[in-house]
């Protein structure tokens, strides 16, 4: 299966997306869902948050990595990677968001596979740094 990767360009946009919506989440978090939800889904909430930081940061750096035009699977470690990072967010701190704000206990079924998805992403940026020449 040939799946289309994102350029370096797109992996740094998506980087700086999911930053600029980790500040703005967390903000309401602090802010907005204090004084509505209890300490242990506002933590909940913030595990989301910090997760999705992490892993802006992670598609930052995924984006500045040497692409290769060429169609090979190590060309495309670095945007495997970037899109294993993104389905991440939106499963692992997608699924948290969602749990906290309607109670629904089987939004937390899929946060594993986003975490599932985090390990990939970070096992595939390890291949690609390893094969990229010197």
């Amino acid at each position: 299966m040939n799946i289309p990767v994102p350029t370096g360009r797109q992996l740094l946009l998506g980087g700086s997306l999911t930053g600029l919506l980790a500040v703005m989440l967390g903000a309401f978090g602090a802010h907005g869902l204090e004084k509505i939800v209890t300490p242990h889904m506002l933590q909940r909430f913030h595990t989301g948050v910090e997760y999705q930081f992490y892993h802006a940061l992670a598609l930052l750096a995924t984006g500045l990595l040497p692409q290769s035009p060429g169609h090979g699977a190590q060309q495309r470690l670095p945007g495997l990677a970037g899109l294993a990072f993104l389905a991440g967010i939106i499963l692992f701190s997608g699924s948290l968001y969602l749990y906290v704000l309607t109670g629904l206990v089987a939004f937390v079924l899929v946060t594993p596979l986003g975490g599932l998805c985090f390990i990939a992403g970070w096992l595939l940026l390890l291949l690609g740094i390893y094969r990229t020449p010197a």
